[in-house]
């Protein structure tokens, strides 16, 4: 069984805020941005990886979900405590600097952690912590 990746989530409050940040900024790649029933679905990915696609979505998108936990999550989002995702870099430091010359909010500088990787956090324009991870050598 051969099981892969296609698509994670990130939750935003307002797509025309989020898309120039993963286009312009991180230089994702936009493969769909259609409206339907007064939804948005908008994906972006790494020409690195045409396999993987992070949707990006209004907070709790599912249409069955109740008024009451569409505001909680919508609350989660902008205090920043939704998860982002992690991205893996060749030159964490490089990337650093290429984001925060782009106006990203930034969250931690580069710096070498003891679990093997040297990593550096932002914010997207919604709140939700993105890292940019780079692979130590011995």
């Amino acid at each position: 069984m051969d099981i892969k990746l296609a698509q994670c989530f990130i939750s935003v409050d307002d797509h025309d805020k989020a898309l120039p940040f993963y286009r312009d900024v991180l230089g994702l790649e936009v493969r769909n941005d259609v409206s339907y029933g007064g939804m948005r679905w908008v994906t972006v990915g790494s020409p690195a990886q045409p396999g993987v696609e992070i949707v990006i979505e209004p907070p709790l998108a599912d249409p069955g979900a109740s008024p009451a936990d569409r505001q909680a999550v919508t609350e989660l989002l902008a205090k920043g405590l939704l998860r982002g995702v992690i991205f893996s870099t060749d030159d964490c430091d490089a990337t650093f600097e290429r984001i925060r010359a782009a106006g990203g909010e930034v969250m931690q500088e580069p710096c070498d952690q003891p679990y093997g990787v040297r990593d550096c956090a932002f914010r997207d324009p919604a709140g939700n912590m993105l890292r940019f991870t780079q692979a130590r050598t011995p």
